[in-house]
């Protein structure tokens, strides 16, 4: 319950309780100053009564419906017999308002609605008990607009109730929703970047490491010949030399793949010359480039799959294709974009090679985009790597 709620809460037990002490009290100077002869029982039945909301409103057993009903009935057995004691105090059929008000407040409407019939229903039967046809008459109708207003007011506050706690349902479910958008997207950031720490740690063991060791098996060998054939030595030692300057340039290629998520974001055409420009001047290897006019706009996922195929496709071609030229091609038709990466090397890899972490990668990527990633021969020799990603509900 928010602090506003409380003050609405306790407000409503305080006007209750004062509005019987209220009631009660002019009733008690009438009896008294009249010096009726059951003016202590009218006083008794009084302090009950109001002793009786006391506890209710102060202990708020609001709460309670058996003890509600409870209170409900010896409230109207008290009221009852405080007019029948005395039908010139008919003004205590307002304390009948305070019990209906408490009633709608505390029980479903359906109940609350049917406490509100029982008095309405009692206070008719006292009023033509207690005074003639013609009074009860006219005042039953009064009395009558006062329940109407009070059945009224219950049900717009119902209603109000209603609304209030459907919106603070509906806000905690958003609240819910957002935490847990919030916890899969750092989840996914977060496998996404191990991804990619992943792939290049790869790159640099099958690269960078296997030169170094080589490099270092040979200066090891260098390093025992230099007393007896100083010439083979200085052979071995030229060879380490090569393979350290190849490790470099594998080194810079290496920390040049962290700038290319920003490559990525680039349209397609912008982002596979700039990735051949690179490769072409890393490898000294020609790149046929063979791209359609007009490619439509494609999603960041089509966009990104079809990037990472290439640079995947160009990486193999360098580690493992000892090839003379590369193609590099881009299609559509029939609501299918295609990319072709194909060498004239020396074919397919080794098994474990043709299965490694990165086509199987691209495979996950273009399978979660229904598409699919061929690894084949090429004809005329060669290997050929081959993206199909359907783009109908991508093109704009």
């Amino acid at each position: 319950m928010t602090t506003w709620e409380r003050i609405k809460s306790i407000a409503f037990h305080l006007a209750a309780s004062l509005t019987v002490l209220a009631i009660g009290l002019p009733g008690l100077f009438i009896v008294f100053g009249n010096e009726a002869p059951n003016r202590w029982l009218v006083a008794a039945l009084t302090g009950l009564l109001f002793l009786l909301s006391l506890i209710i409103h102060t202990f708020q057993l609001g709460h309670y419906p058996t003890i509600i009903r409870g209170y409900l009935l010896i409230g109207s057995v008290i009221i009852s017999a405080l007019l029948l004691l005395n039908p010139e105090l008919n003004f205590y059929i307002i304390l009948f308002y305070i019990l209906s008000t408490e009633a709608l407040m505390c029980f479903s409407r359906r109940e609350g609605y049917g406490w509100l019939v029982f008095f309405t229903v009692l206070t008719t039967g006292l009023l033509f008990s207690l005074t003639d046809f013609i009074e009860a008459a006219v005042s039953i109708p009064i009395y009558l607009g006062g329940f109407f207003f009070f059945a009224t007011f219950a049900n717009a506050t119902y209603q109000a109730n209603v609304a209030r706690l459907e919106s603070q349902r509906l806000l905690e479910e958003l609240q819910a929703a957002h935490r847990q958008l919030q916890e899969y997207a750092a989840q996914a950031e977060h496998l996404a970047v191990a991804e990619e720490r992943n792939r290049l740690s790869r790159e640099m063991h099958d690269t960078i490491g296997h030169r170094l060791t080589v490099a270092a098996v040979q200066l090891e060998g260098a390093h025992k010949l230099i007393p007896k054939n100083p010439e083979r030595a200085g052979e071995m030692v030229d060879t380490v030399r090569q393979q350290v300057r190849e490790a470099l340039n594998e080194l810079r290629q290496t920390v040049a793949t962290l700038r290319e998520p920003l490559e990525s974001d680039l349209p397609l055409e912008i982002s596979l010359k700039r990735l051949v420009t690179g490769f072409e001047e890393a490898t000294g290897l020609t790149v046929n480039l063979l791209l359609p006019e007009g490619l439509p706009d494609l999603s960041n996922a089509h966009r990104l799959a079809l990037y990472r195929t290439a640079q995947e496709a160009l990486t193999n071609v360098q580690k493992h294709a000892d090839a003379r030229q590369v193609w590099l091609q881009v299609s559509q038709l029939a609501g299918t974009i295609t990319l072709r990466v194909s060498d004239n090397g020396a074919g397919l890899p080794a098994p474990e090679a043709a299965t490694g972490f990165g086509l199987r990668g691209l495979r996950e990527r273009a399978a979660q985009l229904g598409g699919e990633l061929l690894l084949e021969e090429r004809k005329g020799g060669g290997t050929q790597v081959c993206l199909s990603l359907p783009i109908s509900s991508t093109s704009s």
